[in-house]
């Protein structure tokens, strides 16, 4: 056997990996030439390589974050609680990043999420920010067994709540979106939801960050998603 390839071979083999730093730029330039799914791929390569690295975890968030505004949820697992959990481990790496997730529009998919609001200091543990908290969050409440159907809270105002039901109607064989508005009023962490024509609905939203309504069920800020 020659010995010329045999050591160009085992000198290759002996190659040392890409370092992290060289992986996230190429994931930067990937990002830039609006190649998102091989960024992200350089981008987890980043973190994994040096999972200490801040700006490799920032770079995973924020390429999920484009990935999800695209609709790529499913092939990508762009899902908002992922999104938050590598955001949050980026700035407990390195809390300057949070002033760049602050005006970054990639993380605008998880601004209504509790994961965001605890970032800002916010946190269901404190009874002071429940207003702040149910405002600020979209609620989400899905039916077991059936992804088209779910019911989603949002608080505009101090006085306004707004109720929409999700399901597939089987007359007309689609996906309809049922909105109503009714009012609420809140002391402490305990609430009262009166919509048209039903009774009051008195509920909490505990400690741990779930709004419990009775009968209108219990609500998260982070649905199933992808039959996940």
């Amino acid at each position: 056997m020659d010995a010329l390839p045999l050591l160009l071979a085992l000198l290759l083999s002996a190659a040392p990996a890409p370092s992290a730093r060289t992986l996230n730029t190429q994931g930067f330039r990937l990002y830039q030439a609006g190649k998102y799914p091989e960024a992200l791929e350089k981008f987890e390569a980043a973190a994994r390589a040096d999972p200490k690295m801040a700006l490799a975890h920032y770079n995973v968030a924020a390429t999920l974050g484009v990935l999800r505004k695209k609709g790529k949820i499913c092939d990508y697992s762009a899902y908002r609680e992922t999104i938050v959990e590598r955001l949050t481990r980026s700035v407990e790496l390195d809390a300057r990043r949070l002033a760049r997730a602050k005006k970054d529009a990639d993380l605008d998919p998880i601004r209504d999420t509790l994961g965001w609001q605890r970032l800002l200091g916010l946190s269901p543990q404190n009874e002071a920010d429940v207003p702040k908290l149910l405002r600020r969050v979209t609620w989400f409440r899905l039916t077991e067994g059936d992804m088209h159907a779910r019911t989603t809270l949002t608080f505009p105002d101090a006085r306004k709540v707004v109720v929409e039901r999700t399901g597939f109607d089987e007359e007309t064989q689609r996906v309809t979106t049922r909105k109503r508005t009714g009012t609420y009023t809140l002391q402490g962490r305990t609430l009262q939801v009166t919509l048209p024509n039903e009774p009051p609905v008195q509920g909490t939203l505990t400690d741990k960050g779930a709004l419990q309504l009775g009968t209108l069920g219990t609500f998260t800020d982070l649905p199933p998603e992808c039959d996940a």
